[in-house]
């Protein structure tokens, strides 16, 4: 037998049991992962709420993990049992012990880099990679606004940015996060607590505003963010942590400025294996480099993951978490 965590009905962390499952050997073209480390993200509490439905349920939880090669099905080639990897897509079930995905979803994991180091960074760092270098290719000197900079991906932007050029101006919700940003990386930081984030980046820019805005908090930050942009500037809307951005008059981009807007993922940019290779190797040649550092900041067993989703969703955390199998 196995654990990992499961939920039945969707709702709050309550629903997620910890239980016991029998391993499900792999199918033609699958590996079955050991998982060492379980990245926490999230995409995690929208499956978990409803906000994106799960396949079927009860379901398990979870996209992203590293540990070693446990099983091959038919077919497989390039991988072999205690192999290292690490994965940041795929069928929802990373939350245990042993996972069953597809092998063109799995990643051979350098040496250089530790378990809980991959699990905390595949995700997050995969998401920086496109918002950075694909949706809107960020060039040497220019200045750019991103939400919630003391997060998991927010760490990780902060440094990429720096090493990248980038002025990057981040938003936080407290004093602390904002020196936790600024060590990060971060040009300049706005607590969104305090101060008005539109004047700010206005004073910050001398009144040029922005070309991009990656915003992952979605509901509350819609309208502030169209307003830090320049006339056809891109809104990058990422994520929902404060809840989906709905009922939106399309109009509203044309008077604030012929504005672009788009809703990207890393499903949608890591979509053939070409493509996923080479964002992993620029994401662990960074990390390599030493030029990003990944912040694993909290970590918990596998069974107390709704204790680590909570403290996620309530924004007490900073940089990454893992739960530990």
């Amino acid at each position: 037998m196995a654990k990992r965590i499961q939920f039945a009905r969707t709702g709050g962390p309550e629903v997620l049991e910890y239980v016991d499952v029998t391993p499900v050997d792999p199918g033609p073209g699958e590996v079955r992962v050991r998982n060492r480390a379980v990245g926490l993200n999230f995409i995690d509490i929208y499956f978990r709420t409803g906000l994106y439905p799960a396949p079927s349920l009860p379901s398990g939880l979870g996209t992203e993990g590293a540990g070693e090669i446990d099983a091959v099905g038919e077919g497989v080639k390039g991988f072999a049992p205690g192999d290292r990897v690490a994965y940041a897509q795929g069928a929802l079930g990373a939350y245990a012990e042993l996972h069953v995905l597809p092998a063109e979803k799995v990643v051979a994991l350098p040496e250089a880099i530790s378990f809980e180091t991959a699990a905390a960074a595949m995700l997050k760092g995969l998401t920086v990679q496109y918002l950075l270098r694909q949706t809107y290719r960020v060039k040497e000197g220019e200045t750019i606004l991103f939400h919630a900079a003391a997060g998991g991906v927010g760490s990780i932007a902060c440094q990429w940015a720096k090493a990248l050029g980038v002025k990057l101006i981040g938003t936080v919700g407290s004093p602390e996060k904002a020196e936790l940003a600024k060590r990060n990386g971060a040009w300049a930081t706005i607590d969104y607590t305090r101060e008005n984030v539109v004047e700010r980046v206005r004073e910050l820019t001398g009144g040029e505003m922005v070309p991009v805005v990656y915003d992952s908090v979605g509901k509350d930050t819609w309208e502030i963010s169209l307003d830090c942009l320049q006339k056809r500037g891109l809104m990058v809307s990422f994520g929902n942590a404060s809840g989906p951005v709905e009922g939106v008059n399309i109009g509203i981009l044309n008077q604030k400025g012929a504005l672009f807007v788009t809703r990207p993922s890393l499903n949608g940019y890591a979509d053939t294996r070409e493509r996923f290779e080479a964002m992993a190797e620029e994401l662990f040649e960074v990390i390599a480099s030493g030029k990003v550092a990944i912040d694993v900041a909290n970590r918990y067993p596998l069974s107390d993951a709704a204790q680590a989703q909570e403290a996620l969703a309530a924004r007490k955390t900073t940089g990454s978490t893992v739960l530990l199998p």
